[in-house]
């Protein structure tokens, strides 16, 4: 089979491979859609471990399953996510499933940018979800990034009625301004993007401010006098962190959501978070819980993840996507396709 095998950003080769072997308790997996994430050219975390398949937000159908596999058959369809957690240790049983050490040592093989998946049997029971027919593969990739966000708006109890500042309008901004407007949420939206900008609007933000122009006074005046109750940092530039710090109300929190490069440095204003009483938290990646209200989210169509698609590729394309991914002027999800 084909695959996309990843030496860095630019460079990405299509290779064979051969297709996976499944034992008695797996699945092998068709791949019918898979997203490029922010995540997949951050090349200073992915160097390190190249060359390898990369491909994290996948969806397609069962191709074959093992014996002892219950509750999946041939040709249906599915999402998979790539790690998972025990269920079981302490972090797990405290609600912090994704800390739990096991995470970071489960995976899908050999990732999601191949024609074809094995499913480890801890994949399948605690990371593998059944599409509903009104879920297009397109949109199923989608269940893993938004899982994250959900995530994240949950540990920050981003709820109706509150302002929430996205700083950084890629693509999991976009999907945090989305899910926090469909909450009720008054959304106000930054970037260095115009672009981006216009895509804010596009999916939710009342408000949008060039993120080098941002003025702190300036978002009080569109904000009846007030800062923001929860600030959503989803971009991994240190200035934006700058930003949240000044910007979050008093008793508000922020969510430090996307990483930034590994030296960076930022002085934390720890009397003025003191005074107010503000809370500065983080997430990471989705546990099985988060993937289901995703789901739901995407089948009940409350947050519109149909339209964030901008370019749909074949694998032999998949340098094209990269290369969109890096410097995304006109691009927001970037789709890979392995059997078209």
């Amino acid at each position: 089979m084909k695959v996309a095998m990843y030496y860095k950003n630019c460079d990405v080769r299509i290779e064979e491979y051969p297709v996976p072997e499944i034992d008695e308790n797996e699945i092998m997996m068709k791949v019918m859609a898979s997203g490029i994430c922010g995540s997949d050219v951050m090349e200073w975390y992915r160097i390190k471990k190249a060359p390898l398949v990369l491909g994290h937000e996948v969806s397609g159908t069962v191709e074959k399953t093992g014996k002892n596999v219950r509750g999946f058959k041939k040709g249906e369809r599915i999402v998979v996510t790539h790690h998972v957690a025990c269920g079981t240790c302490q972090c797990c049983k405290e609600g912090n499933g994704t800390v739990c050490d096991m995470l970071k040592t489960t995976k899908f093989y050999p990732g999601g940018f191949a024609e074809y998946l094995r499913v480890p049997k801890i994949n399948i029971s605690k990371g593998t979800l059944k599409l509903p027919d009104n879920v297009s593969f397109e949109e199923g990739t989608f269940v893993e990034p938004l899982g994250c966000v959900v995530r994240g708006q949950n540990k920050a109890d981003v709820r109706k009625n509150h302002s929430v500042l996205v700083l950084g309008s890629g693509i999991s901004g976009l999907l945090h301004i989305n899910l926090a407007k469909s909450k009720g949420c008054k959304v106000f939206a930054t970037d260095i993007s115009e672009f981006r900008l216009k895509m804010a609007k596009k999916f939710g933000a009342d408000i949008t401010f060039d993120a080098l122009k941002y003025d702190v006074e300036e978002f009080k005046k569109k904000n009846n006098g007030k800062l923001a109750d929860r600030v959503i940092v989803s971009t991994g530039a240190p200035s934006a962190i700058v930003q949240a710090f000044n910007s979050v109300e008093k008793g508000g929190t922020i969510l430090l959501f996307a990483p930034t490069s590994p030296n960076a440095e930022v002085l934390i204003p720890v009397n003025d978070l003191w005074s107010k009483c503000a809370t500065v938290t983080t997430t990471y990646a989705a546990v099985k819980e988060d993937l289901e209200e995703a789901l739901d989210l995407i089948s009940k169509k409350k947050v519109n993840v149909k339209d964030m698609v901008t370019h749909n590729l074949t694998l032999d394309y998949i340098q094209k996507g990269f290369n969109l991914v890096l410097r995304p002027e006109n691009s927001i999800k970037v789709i890979i396709e392995p059997h078209k």
